[in-house]
């Protein structure tokens, strides 16, 4: 990063949150803002259309604030409700219940009601910068502060008490400022990569839509259980064609002699491919390795949690000579003789796979789970392996494509950390004109 400023021991001053440059000071999140409040806590009432979004937890989409799935009230209550105290542009919104510590700025002039799920802070100008306090509020310094081991957590509550206590760390405007400005923009960059793959995988589904339906070169077709399909294909259920192996609990009692080996987690499975920025351990019975351990073409399969992880895998290549999986993944082996690895992560992967998981998958509010039973019965369109071979061609060609792009973004949020990490610390400084 350029025009940053060489940072020496001496540039620092010990406080109350730890050590912070000496031009910075210690504030109290209640000194930053003119006002720190929780959304609407009374009872609403719902209407169909012409009302007014009301923004909850679940609205505040990886960092975003989203009106794709609001909720309205009427215009009439919500002036009622909030006459006196309104969400307007400028502001940082931050969940405090559901998963907690997610952060928003209001990009927008749209009147719109907040649920008491989320707090809103009105940062004073002259103080912090809203997109400042943003970024801030994001910090990892801040939400360990604020929500200890709770970060992530799809349980628990942020008390609004205890968030008017907060200290932290405020640098002079025109440093808010360039901070600011770097940081947003890798975020833009984040968000720009992630358009390309989002379009990638829309063009992927429409042509594997194509492929699992109309295979290549046929002209005559048949119904089966699952729709329209090549004369020549036939559909059976997965425990037919594949071991389904299910994985280690954490925390299991072990009797006797045990070792540690490094092990998957829902974390490192993820749509398409696998993250294996960060590998675990976990103590097991050495009697009980091979029970458990992956092997080169298993196809990793997520059992649930949110909807988007519900089925989403990739197949395990052997990265790690001998690596273990968590109960929470389940390890399809497939008899490569009727059904390539390849072909099955295909299905699995395709919106008629996801439709599947999701039709059968235990569902509450936003979460769902499948059980190896329903996984079992997971009917498997199956062509000839030379047809599947010459599908799975086609496909890695744009795989190639999004994995490239996806690699990239990887990288950018990999920046974005140590960014956050480095400028919001004053560990590296940026130069700013006074």
């Amino acid at each position: 990063m350029s025009n940053t400023l060489e940072i020496k021991a001496s540039d620092f001053k010990k406080t109350e949150i730890g050590q912070i440059l000496k031009s910075w000071e210690v504030k109290g999140i209640m000194d930053c803002c003119s006002e720190v409040f929780l959304g609407l806590t009374t009872k609403v009432d719902y209407v169909e259309s012409g009302g007014i979004p009301l923004i909850r937890a679940k609205d505040i989409n990886k960092g975003y604030l989203s009106f794709t799935e609001a909720r309205c009230i009427s215009v009439e209550q919500h002036r009622e409700l909030t006459k006196y105290r309104q969400a307007q542009r400028g502001d940082v919104l931050i969940t405090k219940s559901g998963t907690l510590g997610i952060c928003a700025i209001v990009d927008t002039d749209k009147e719109f009601s907040i649920y008491e799920s989320i707090i809103v802070l009105k940062p004073k100008q002259d103080e912090v910068l809203p997109h400042f306090l943003l970024w801030l509020m994001r910090s990892g310094a801040t939400q360990k502060r604020l929500l200890g081991e709770r970060v992530g957590s799809t349980v628990g509550h942020l008390n609004l008490t205890d968030f008017r206590c907060l200290q932290v760390p405020i640098p002079p405007l025109n440093e808010q400022n360039k901070i600011a400005e770097i940081l947003s923009s890798v975020d833009e960059a984040i968000a720009s990569t992630q358009a390309v793959i989002d379009q990638t995988r829309k063009v992927k589904q429409g042509l594997l839509q194509q492929l699992l339906t109309r295979g290549i070169g046929h002209t005559r077709f048949k119904k089966s259980a699952i729709g329209r399909i090549p004369e020549e294909w036939t559909v059976k259920l997965l425990q037919n064609l594949a071991t389904i192996q299910t994985g280690l609990a954490k925390g299991k009692k072990i009797q006797g002699d045990s070792t540690k080996l490094p092990y998957l987690r829902v974390a490192n499975v993820q749509d398409g491919y696998l993250d294996l920025s960060e590998i675990k351990m976990i103590e097991i019975a050495p009697k009980d390795i091979d029970r458990y351990s992956l092997k080169p073409g298993d196809l990793l399969l997520t059992e649930g949690g949110d909807l988007d992880k519900l089925g989403r895998g990739d197949i395990w290549q052997g990265q790690i000579k001998v690596c273990l999986h968590q109960n929470h993944i389940f390890a399809v082996r497939p008899n490569p003789n009727v059904l390539l690895p390849e072909f099955l992560a295909a299905q699995t992967g395709s919106s008629y796979g996801k439709e599947y998981f999701l039709n059968c998958g235990k569902q509450t509010t936003n979460l769902a789970s499948i059980n190896s039973t329903q996984l079992k019965n997971f009917p498997i369109i199956l062509p000839p392996i030379n047809e599947q071979k010459e599908i799975i061609k086609v496909l890695n060609s744009i795989r190639s494509n999004e994995l490239t792009v996806v690699q990239e973004l990887e990288s950018l949020q990999k920046l974005k950390r140590g960014l956050m990490q480095d400028l919001l610390t004053g560990r590296v400084r940026v130069g700013v004109t006074p």
